[in-house]
C-alpha cells in the first residue's frame, strides 16, 4: 500500500521518529462506544496494481498496529476521486 496525502490533512505523524511520515486529518465522529464528538484520525492508503489484483482474488487487507496495545480502529473505503 502507498501512503496517500488525505484531503484536509491537519498534521503528519512519525516523520521525526524516522518513519516516512503519515499525513492525517483530525475528525470528530459519532461513535457507538465513545458517543457524539469522539475525536478520531483518518489516513489515506492506495493499493498498488499488484495489491488490487490480490484483493480481487480474495486476499485480505491487513491492518498492522506497531506496539503491544491495540487502539480501536475502523477500516473503510473512501470516496472515488473526481
Amino acid at each position: 500500500m502507498q501512503i496517500g496525502r488525505i484531503e484536509g490533512c491537519t498534521r503528519v505523524l512519525g516523520k521525526s521518529q524516522g518513519y516516512i511520515g503519515l499525513p492525517l486529518r483530525d475528525v470528530v465522529i459519532n461513535c457507538t462506544v465513545g458517543g457524539v464528538g469522539t475525536p478520531a484520525m483518518e489516513t489515506a492508503w492506495f493499493p498498488t496494481p499488484k495489491e488490487i489484483e490480490a484483493i480481487n482474488a480474495g486476499a485480505p487487507v491487513i491492518l498492522r498496529v506497531v506496539g503491544t496495545g491495540h487502539p480501536p480502529v475502523m477500516l473503510f473505503v473512501g470516496e472515488v476521486p473526481a
